[in-house]
């Protein structure tokens, strides 16, 4: 049996944000978007052809994110539950660390768009590894904190991971822009050999977190049958979760908002570059505000929910969302994008950091606690996966991101009204 709130565990748990959270910052929200969308309209068009198909760019980078989702949705469910029956969630958490790590560091030969194939695989691949690893990584944090401690346990390694990204982002930008203080022969090779770093920071770091994190929890039974209990611990998470009434309506509320925020903090950067033509400087300071912001804002949270509990905090969040959706579309300067993103970091730490603690508070007397994430992550990925076909597709539709935004408002006050029919709202203070 782990023992609870053990600061030497904790610290290690934590830990994996900060290695992880590389890829969130440098390939999805900040260097690769802009690499991708330069390498992409290099000939003055941002038509793309893939595999017999014709795409506009940036919806081909939607649906690629769309693809690597689906897989992991399909995967964690089955996973988790053996990882549940085995006791061996760091064992899964290692693979995907590893094909995530490797991955990012393969897309430094997506060097031309003659590459597009091999830049969107490891892409894909890259996706696939961080979403797999973070299903057991989130499995462990009601295994190795109690429910008064999981808002603050939450909240630090999502301030660890703000910090860490940070840091080796601004050393990569530094990079890109002056690539002459490192002998590089431009920003291109420069922001390729930042992908690389950010797979190497990846696995080096993770390394501690794998080092003092519990090889054994929650064992079972080691059986020849290994797959059909797997399937067979998943089933009875299912039953189970449909008779808690409030768990099963945050889920349903989860899926939408989160929808709405993860498609966000994957189209940020794109829908600057074409929506406003912002130069790759002014995207950079963006996401460097929402870092540093988030990191305030996820103890804000923290804070928060021990005031008015996870429920109400959460739905202070996700107003705040709806305005900033709202804002999005009618914004046409750099300083107004700018103003956005001060507010999309105070609200993307806490949410993202409550919502993950709110769910390990709400779960019944368990030891299936894969099982039961791995539902919070098919929330997740199945949410994200519809998001950004939906953004995907109604630009190509439309011609314009700006009527996206208004699908990811329906997405938030869906959320935000599903959440609304909690009882008790204070059942989850902290």
């Amino acid at each position: 049996m782990t023992q609870l709130n053990n600061p030497k565990i904790i610290r290690a748990w934590t830990w994996y944000d900060w290695a992880n959270s590389v890829y969130s910052l440098s390939i999805t929200t900040a260097i690769f978007p802009i690499y991708y969308n330069n390498i992409t309209s290099a000939n003055g068009t941002d038509q793309v052809k893939l595999l017999g198909h014709t795409f506009t760019n940036s919806a081909l980078y939607s649906y690629s994110l769309s693809v690597s989702f689906l897989i992991v949705a399909f995967l964690s469910p089955l996973l988790s539950g053996i990882a549940d029956y085995k006791g061996n969630k760091k064992s899964f958490m290692k693979f995907f660390c590893l094909l995530g790590s490797l991955s990012c560091a393969a897309l430094f030969f997506f060097d031309d768009i003659s590459n597009l194939a091999l830049g969107i695989t490891a892409f894909i691949l890259a996706s696939v590894g961080w979403a797999g690893s973070i299903v057991f990584y989130n499995a462990f944090l009601p295994e190795i904190a109690t429910p008064d401690r999981q808002d603050k346990v939450s909240a630090r390694g999502f301030a660890l991971g703000y910090i860490g990204s940070s840091l080796l982002l601004i050393f990569n930008l530094l990079m890109i822009m002056q690539p002459q203080w490192f002998g590089l022969s431009g920003a291109g090779v420069a922001s390729r050999i930042s992908f690389l770093m950010t797979g190497v920071w990846w696995f080096l770091f993770a390394m501690y977190t794998f080092k003092y994190l519990p090889d054994k929890t929650s064992i079972k039974n080691d059986d020849e049958k290994i797959m059909m209990h797997g399937f067979n611990e998943l089933k009875r998470v299912l039953q189970q979760l449909k008779t808690i009434s409030n768990l099963k309506i945050f889920l349903f509320s989860f899926f939408f908002y989160n929808m709405g925020v993860q498609t966000v903090m994957y189209v940020a950067s794109l829908f600057g570059a074409k929506e406003l033509k912002l130069q790759a400087d002014e995207l950079i300071i963006t996401v460097l505000i929402i870092q540093f912001v988030a990191i305030a804002g996820a103890y804000l949270f923290a804070w928060l929910s021990s005031r008015i509990g996870n429920i109400l905090s959460l739905i202070v969040s996700i107003v705040v969302w709806l305005c900033i959706c709202w804002a999005a579309y009618y914004i046409t300067t750099s300083y107004q994008f700018f103003a956005l993103a001060f507010m999309v970091g105070m609200v993307m730490g806490g949410i993202q950091s409550l919502s993950r603690s709110t769910y390990s508070k709400m779960l019944p007397q368990t030891q299936d606690h894969a099982s039961y994430f791995s539902f919070y992550d098919v929330c997740d990925k199945v949410g994200l996966v519809l998001g950004t076909i939906a953004y995907g597709y109604i630009e190509e539709l439309t011609g314009s991101m700006r009527n996206s935004i208004l699908v990811l408002m329906i997405f938030f006050a869906v959320g935000l009204f599903s959440l609304l029919r909690i009882r008790n709202f204070k059942i989850v203070a902290g």
